[in-house]
């Protein structure tokens, strides 16, 4: 089994997204990890979920160690994300015949792949890849230096994962309540204060926030400052691990409540702008949250259609049910375009960190709304497939009542669903992008040939324009009503956003292959989640081998009917 072979969007995107030489690189590895992650990783996962790790505080001499025992699970898939894939250090050196630095879509390819196995260990090392990322940014000085260069090995000697401790019992959602505070130490600085939900809490180097002398009682007077697990002395830095915490998922990976006692740490960028500066690894971290999400709403459809296959109900293959089929045609609709969206926005960061002014407004944007899309759909997808399989899929020694256990963190990780539309609210005030995106995507829906599109086009255009003026309402309106207003705003530019993206991939998948299935992908996804019409999702039934199996779709099985008479626009 091959976990890339299963997924028929994935290598079309590719095809879409990356240059022939970057495609050439990554398909030795890629096709090396989607085996590894079927047959090596995800039975590896099972059992790390299944003996998760313990915190031991003392040793036997009755000193002071909170170190964490991990299960040799575990370690082995530590060690294939962090040293034989690199996951964590794909966006800040050449790997895999890389000689340079290869494009973000590299590092969100693999380890979409790589989470299909395992879940719980992608966060440390998206905070490994992220802290890197902001150092470089914003940290200056040798310390600073040596933290990146381990920060990105993939030396089993050398490297170091990364972390941050932004969480308090007060200070979740309103980083202005921080408690924690910082003095000066000399050149440095020494950190007190307890940090309530701390993932990866025995990482090498931590990225904290922590009140500074003099600071206001806003965001402003909240620092940034790295945290090294060890003084440059080399002794433990003074800071405890409490306890780990009992969760509903991510069991493989501790997270922890951790007490500051005069820890050593080092200033990172203008001490003013640290809740700012932050914010380049929290929204690095939501982006790969979309990634995630997507890649279990992957591997919960296999599962899924696996055990549809195989199970005889009343005669026949489940599979074969017309009702089994218009429930998992949606599901697949729905993980395409979510695959989609996270392709769009890779790229755009790739552009943002050329300098594209428009590419850096649409990634500002993109990031809280896939986060606030995808993470949420990744419960009810996870949640469905589950169902397919009954009560087999209930019981844990299946994979699926993992799937839907890990999918519930994607929403609250760096900033719940509420949190995140805020911050869309955000971009839309500031920068007026509701409408930088409907430009954008109605630019893409214009270059559109495709004649067999044209209904999905045509409808799309007009919802876009609908959108936009609900983005102004929005804007003209009071606070209270604004915010009110924008979950399911947000939600709908989202679904708007990936229906657009699945039609341009329609597009040039007919230019360049002569393959009609995802416009089928697209029809089903826009009659399920845009028209709130059936019948459309309906009429994609009689191809639902072709797509779910990525087989090919000829232009005779594909009408150009026009598309039925849609719900209202709101």
């Amino acid at each position: 089994m091959n976990y890339v072979d299963l997924d028929p969007a994935l290598q079309p995107l590719i095809e879409s997204y990356l240059e022939s030489a970057d495609r050439e690189l990554l398909a030795p590895v890629l096709t090396a990890l989607g085996a590894d992650a079927a047959q090596r990783l995800a039975p590896l996962s099972d059992v790390a979920d299944k003996n998760p790790p313990r915190l031991e505080q003392f040793n036997r001499e009755g000193d002071r160690v909170d170190t964490i025992d991990y299960h040799h699970s575990y370690q082995e898939l530590q060690k294939a994300a962090y040293e034989e894939y690199g996951l964590s250090a794909l966006s800040h050196r050449g790997l895999h015949g890389w000689d340079d630095v290869p494009p973000h879509l590299v590092k969100y390819i693999l380890s979409y792949v790589f989470v299909q196995a395992e879940f719980g260990l992608a966060c440390p090392v998206s905070m490994t890849d992220a802290a890197a990322r902001t150092l470089r940014k914003f940290g200056d000085g040798e310390q600073i230096a040596e933290a990146i260069d381990r920060l990105i090995s993939t030396d089993s000697d050398h490297r170091f994962t990364g972390a941050m401790f932004m969480t308090e019992i007060h200070a979740g959602t309103d980083i202005a309540q921080t408690s924690t505070v910082a003095e000066r130490d000399g050149e440095n600085w020494a950190l007190s204060g307890r940090k309530w939900f701390a993932s990866n809490p025995d990482a090498d180097i931590i990225l904290t926030l922590a009140r500074f002398p003099g600071g206001d009682d806003t965001t402003r007077g909240v620092g940034l400052f790295m945290l090294p697990k060890h003084r440059p002395d080399g002794t433990k830095n003074s800071y405890v691990i409490d306890r780990l915490k009992d969760k509903l998922g991510t069991r493989s990976m501790p997270s922890g409540e951790v007490t500051l006692n005069g820890a050593y740490a080092v200033q990172v960028g203008a001490l003013e702008r640290g809740f700012r500066q932050m914010a380049e690894m929290v929204n690095t971290s939501r982006l790969s949250n979309a990634m995630r999400a997507t890649a279990l709403m992957r591997r919960s459809i296999n599962e899924a259609l696996a055990h549809a296959r195989q199970r005889v109900v009343f005669g026949k293959a489940l599979i074969e049910a017309p009702l089994m089929r218009m429930t998992l045609l949606p599901l697949q609709a729905e993980a395409e375009a979510a695959l989609g969206l996270v392709f769009y926005a890779g790229d755009m960061l790739q552009k943002a960190d050329a300098g594209d002014a428009s590419a850096a407004a649409q990634i500002r944007v993109l990031t809280p709304l896939a986060k606030h899309y995808i993470c949420k759909r990744a419960r009810f997808v996870t949640g469905e497939a589950m169902e397919v399989r009954g009560g087999r899929g209930y019981i844990e020694e299946f994979p699926d009542a993992r799937l839907v256990r890990d999918s519930h963190l994607g929403s609250i990780w760096e900033g719940s669903s509420n949190v995140i539309a805020l911050d869309v609210l955000r971009c839309i005030r500031k920068q007026n992008t509701h409408q930088l995106l409907a430009e954008t995507m109605t630019q893409k829906l214009n270059t559109i040939t495709l004649a067999e599109a044209g209904p999905e086009t045509r409808e799309l255009l007009t919802r876009w324009t609908a959108i936009v003026d609900r983005g102004d309402v929005i804007l003209s309106a009071e606070p209270d009503a604004a915010e009110a207003l924008i979950g399911g705003y947000a939600d709908d530019l989202a679904q708007l956003i990936m229906a657009t993206l699945l039609l341009e991939q329609a597009d040039a998948e007919v230019s360049r292959d002569d393959n009609f299935r995802k416009l089928l992908v697209a029809r089903t996804f826009i009659g399920s989640n845009i028209t709130a019409d059936e019948n459309a999702v309906v009429d994609t039934l009689s191809h639902f081998e072709n797509i779910v199996d990525g087989q090919a779709v000829p232009r005779s099985a594909v009408s150009t009917g026009v598309v039925p008479t849609p719900a209202p626009v709101a």
